[in-house]
Formats: C-alpha cells, sequence, structure tokens
C-alpha cells in the first residue's frame, strides 16, 4: 500500500510580515558572521602556522647570536678545543723548568688518568702555520706525551688558542707568571729564565737586571736582588752543580755574594764536586755551605719562606733527595709516616721481597 505525500502550498513574503517597530529585529553590527566548520579548521592552521613560522625564527635569531658569541670568544683564546700533541712545539721559549729528572711528573701522569686534566695548555698559532708554540703548560704537555705512549685517547690535548701575533717578551712573561703564582718555581729555576730570556735577540732585556724586571715586574725588590744572585751563581758554577733547585734561598744568596768576595772559592767548590757523580742533594748542599760559614743544617725548602711555624700539636716533616741506581728519589718523613717516591713500579716486585726490603730499611732505622 502507498502512502500519499501530501503537499502544501506556502506563500512566504519577500520582505515578510509588517510587525512593527517594536518587534521587527535589527540586525546587529557585533554578532560575528556565522562559519562553516571547514572555514575555522583553515584558519586555524593559518595561525597555528604563524605561530610556528614566529617561533622559528625566534629560535633562529638566538642560534645566529650564540654562533657569533661562540666564534668571538673562540677567537680571543677563551674557548678549550682538542689539539693533537703532535702540532705543539716548544721552538720559540726556553722553558723556565732546568732541564733533569722531574720528579712531581709521575704525580702529575696519575691525577689525569684518575680525573683528567683540570687546566688546559695555552698555545699560540706558529707563524710558519706549522701548528701551535706552548706558552703555559710545559708539564701537562709532558704529561700527555707520555700517557699517549700508551693510549691513543691522549694524543689530543685540551688547549686555549691564544689570537694575535707571537710578542716573545709577552710570551716569557706568561709561562714565568703562571709558575710563579702557583709558586712552582725555584729561585735557581727563576734566575734561569731570566738568563734565557736576556739571551734571547728577540727581547728587549739588554742585561740580566733588565730581564729580571720584565720578568717579575710584580715581584718586591727584595725578591727581585735574590733571582739576581742565583743568575750569577749559576753562572759561576751551573754546570758543577747536579741539584741548583734544592739550593735554598738564604744559602744560595750567601753563597753568590762569597763568590763575589772571594772568587778564588770556585775552583774550590768545582774540586769538591768533581768527579763525584753518585752524591745526593744533602751532600752537594753540605759542600755548598762550608763556603758560606753556614753549620747548622737549613729546613727551608728553594723557593719558600725561610721558616715555617710548627704546628700547634708539635709534629714536623722533612723532605729531601737521594741519588740511587733507580735514579732520583723524594723521600718525606714524619712522624708514623715515611713516603718514598721513585720512577718505578713497586707493584712489580714480588711481595716477599719486597716486605724484607722494607723490614730491613726499618731495622736499619731503629
Amino acid at each position: 500500500m502507498t502512502r500519499k505525500r501530501r503537499v502544501f502550498d506556502i506563500s512566504v513574503p519577500d520582505d515578510g510580515p509588517d510587525l512593527g517597530p517594536e518587534l521587527t529585529p535589527v540586525p546587529s553590527a557585533e554578532a560575528p558572521a556565522r562559519r562553516g566548520p571547514m572555514a575555522s579548521a583553515i584558519s586555524e592552521n593559518a595561525e597555528a602556522l604563524q605561530a610556528r613560522k614566529s617561533a622559528l625564527e625566534t629560535i633562529r635569531e638566538e642560534n645566529d647570536n650564540l654562533a657569533h658569541e661562540f666564534v668571538s670568544l673562540r677567537e680571543a683564546g677563551h674557548v678549550v678545543q682538542l689539539i693533537p700533541l703532535e702540532d705543539v712545539h716548544t721552538y720559540m721559549l726556553v722553558r723556565d723548568r732546568i732541564p733533569g729528572d722531574d720528579l712531581e711528573l709521575a704525580e702529575l701522569v696519575t691525577s689525569i688518568k684518575d680525573v683528567g686534566l683540570s687546566n688546559p695548555i695555552r698555545v699560540m698559532p706558529r707563524p710558519d702555520g706549522t701548528g701551535y708554540e706552548l706558552v703555559q703548560g710545559f708539564r701537562r704537555l709532558s704529561a700527555y706525551r707520555e700517557l699517549s705512549e700508551g693510549d691513543a685517547s691522549y694524543a689530543t690535548i685540551p688547549a686555549l688558542i691564544m689570537p694575535g701575533e707571537p710578542d716573545i717578551a709577552g710570551l716569557y712573561r706568561r709561562m714565568v707568571d703562571e709558575n710563579v703564582i702557583r709558586k712552582d718555581l725555584s729561585f735557581a729555576e727563576m734566575a734561569y729564565a731570566a738568563q734565557n730570556y736576556a739571551a734571547d735577540p728577540s727581547t728587549d732585556a739588554t742585561d740580566l737586571s733588565d730581564a729580571v724586571a720584565a720578568l717579575f715586574q710584580s715581584a718586591p725588590y727584595s725578591k727581585r736582588s735574590y733571582i739576581k744572585n742565583f743568575a750569577y751563581l749559576l753562572e759561576m758554577l751551573g754546570k758543577t752543580l747536579l741539584y741548583p733547585t734544592a739550593i735554598p734561598r738564604a744559602l744560595g744568596v750567601t753563597l753568590a755574594r762569597e763568590i763575589k768576595e772571594r772568587p778564588e772559592i770556585i775552583g774550590q767548590i768545582k774540586a769538591d764536586l768533581k768527579d763525584w757523580d753518585g752524591r745526593s742533594i744533602q751532600q752537594e748542599i753540605e759542600v755548598l755551605r762550608k763556603y758560606t760559614g753556614q753549620d747548622a743544617p737549613e729546613q727551608e725548602v728553594a723557593g719558600t719562606p725561610k721558616a715555617k711555624a710548627k704546628p700547634a700539636d708539635g709534629r714536623t716533616k722533612t723532605t729531601f733527595h737521594i741519588q740511587s741506581r733507580a735514579g732520583q728519589v723524594k723521600c718525606t718523613a714524619g712522624p708514623g709516616r715515611l713516603e718514598i717516591k721513585v720512577n718505578r713500579d713497586f707493584s712489580s716486585i714480588e711481595r716477599a721481597r719486597l716486605e724484607r726490603a722494607i723490614a730491613s730499611l726499618i731495622d736499619g732505622l731503629a
């Protein structure tokens, strides 16, 4: 059965009925135009794209600023960079370390191996373009070179690359200042640095006094005077002495003055030390002291104040060096403690043999 659909004819006036002024609706200018869902989605997507574009522009601007700042800091020598050891040279400056065994180097090697390098070296590009010239950090460089022999991870070293043309006088000053500030140089080494500075034709120093004044500007007059005396001592006895860095300040200054007043003792000192290759530091110092009239042993360590107050508990510590078949040995003795440092791996020695040697040492001191 088919159901019939009803059709109604309704006529709607074009203008609508006249409802009067009170009932006729008035269009509002503030009412937003109605949009379909597609138009809303397009509008929202456009707003999101614009916000994303603004964020990317802000990030790009920040990155550009950071990049410019990084380049500026790197060019100023404030950014640590890894450079190959083989590119670091030590030709332009004569180091302030007197040639010889460095007993502290083994400690630095161990420290770098355990905790890393806390202070990068400083270098400067060489004028000929062949790598870098070392300015500061000779011992750190030496330690890395020793470590690199058995571990390729130490083939590069953290460094700050200084800008500008090499200024030889300024480089010497930087090299010396670092060690003097850390109180790491003896008076003999400071004198050695001054001698090299005076002898370098690239500097303005005409004599030792000029060199000392240029390198140790911040030092008091008394200290500069001590350095000059040690320089004179090295000039007179340098090749004769095995342990110039161990000479206490007072002994070195007094001996230099004695040599100036009595030049004949130079030959006597050389005769006393001639062919005595196996002498210890203490033995050499005793020979030098004999020509100054200083009979009492000095506890002063080279490069430090003459006397140190004893701790409140009365404990003292003595440090000295001796020569052995294994090389130079650093010994530190104190209450209940005896420390021996030498370039040798004691862990490779058979335990029974090591025990017998230590027992013999202790029994010999009883």
